[in-house]
């Protein structure tokens, strides 16, 4: 008797508590992935640069890095769920037709320089393998859309998660550079932080490539797209923070490898693959390898899910159908638009001596000054009681919110200024 008293609760705690893991995977997904396409060609580039500039001084903005993540992504992925309906959808029916026409052409130039910069981290990264990027690129975008058109939500998201997995590679990269741990403790409890304007922009940037106005819009999406309910909000927050941790982890470990290995010998990179080639005589061609395939992987997954929150958004925000799960026939316009920008941003990768830093240059600039009137009008929306109801934010999320916001918004319009006055200084 006392043995099945003591065995029975047992038994029924271990039922309930696998249940709940049971419940969280079915649940896994958008937070992961959106965190992770953080890490693409452009945000790997950043934290290269910044590693190999600064070597580990500049690890301490991970960390508002992370909580600004959090605090974003946790808004999109309540209002999904409690609204059932996108973000674009919202902006459309609250801030009429005219407006939304302005922001979603914007952000449909910026997305379209955003995925011809992945497929230049393609072409960077097969590069280093002795792959041409007339070959790289094309066979890449053909996998890219085949993905998309020919898969629906859960295949693609399984796909989507395992490349989510393979970020981690910039780990092992990093411990074979032999970082030294004790500097780096160092330079998160102390940084040796300047004002000059070359630290100050890639501080900018460091911050600034966590936020992006297209991961919102994703987020929502896929939100909705994985049909999530609110009695399961409490674990798409814990997907949500997973997300945000895998981010700041992989970032992490891009700064050291680079910080380990470039930084002592004053090496300068303009861009992600440069680290690659850099690093093979200095920490060995397995490393370099490794880092270059975190590239093609970054580059790959984002020049899939770009596109994708971008056709998203756009039919979203002009009452068309969208979502991997419908067909051609039943979402036309969507499964066009996401073809369409392949089309364009490989035909420009493949442009000899395209301009792509100018084309990077332009479209953080489009993105930056977007992007504080996207988070405006999602905070606004968060707070409506007549679209949330009961869900609105509380006092304390709304001051971490506005204040979030209102940092995003000075930094870029500061980086902004940088882009646009390359002498300007303090």
């Amino acid at each position: 008797m006392r043995d099945s008293t003591i065995v029975a609760p047992i038994k029924s705690t271990f039922r309930k508590n696998w249940a709940r893991v049971a419940i969280f995977l079915s649940i896994l997904g958008p937070g992961i992935i959106t965190g992770s396409v953080d890490n693409d060609a452009g945000g790997i580039t950043t934290y290269s640069v910044a590693g190999a500039l600064y070597g580990y001084n500049l690890i301490w903005t991970l960390i508002p890095s992370f909580f600004v993540l959090i605090v974003i992504q946790e808004m999109n992925a309540r209002m999904g769920i409690v609204t059932g309906k996108g973000l674009a959808d919202l902006i459309r029916e609250n801030f009429g037709v005219k407006i939304t026409f302005l922001i979603f052409m914007g952000l449909l130039i910026a997305d379209i320089g955003n995925t011809t910069t992945e497929f230049a981290g393609v072409a960077g990264s097969m590069a280093i393998f002795g792959i041409s990027k007339y070959i790289s690129v094309p066979i890449s975008a053909l996998l890219v859309w085949l993905l998309v058109v020919k898969s629906n939500y859960q295949m693609a998201e399984k796909i989507f998660l395992i490349f989510s997995v393979f970020l981690l590679s910039y780990v092992f990269s990093a411990i074979m550079a032999k970082p030294d741990w004790a500097q780096i403790g160092q330079a998160v409890i102390r940084p040796e932080i300047k004002f000059d304007a070359p630290y100050v922009e890639i501080v900018i940037g460091m911050i600034g490539t966590t936020i992006a106005p297209w991961m919102q819009f994703y987020m929502q999406s896929a939100v909705i797209e994985k049909g999530l309910s609110i009695d399961k909000y409490r674990y798409t927050v814990l997907d949500v923070v997973i997300g945000c941790i895998a981010t700041v982890v992989v970032a992490f470990f891009i700064i050291v490898a680079c910080a380990s290995t470039l930084h002592p010998l004053g090496i300068r990179i303009e861009e992600a693959a440069d680290a690659a080639i850099a690093l093979k005589p200095l920490a060995g061609a397995f490393s370099s390898q490794l880092f270059a395939f975190g590239l093609f992987i970054a580059s790959i997954f984002s020049a899939t899910i770009l596109p994708l929150a971008t056709a998203f958004y756009v039919c979203e925000a002009f009452g068309y159908e969208a979502g991997i799960d419908k067909t051609w026939e039943e979402a036309p316009q969507f499964y066009k638009l996401y073809t369409t920008i392949l089309i364009v941003s490989v035909g420009i990768i493949l442009i000899p001596n395209a301009p792509l830093i100018k084309i990077t240059l332009w479209t953080q600039i489009i993105n930056g000054i977007l992007l504080p009137v996207v988070l405006v009008s999602m905070i606004y929306l968060v707070n409506n009681k007549e679209i949330m109801g009961q869900y609105t934010n509380r006092k304390g999320t709304n001051l971490i919110g506005w204040s979030t916001v209102s940092v995003l918004v000075v930094l870029s319009f500061v980086l902004l200024l940088f882009k646009l006055f390359p002498g300007l200084s303090f």
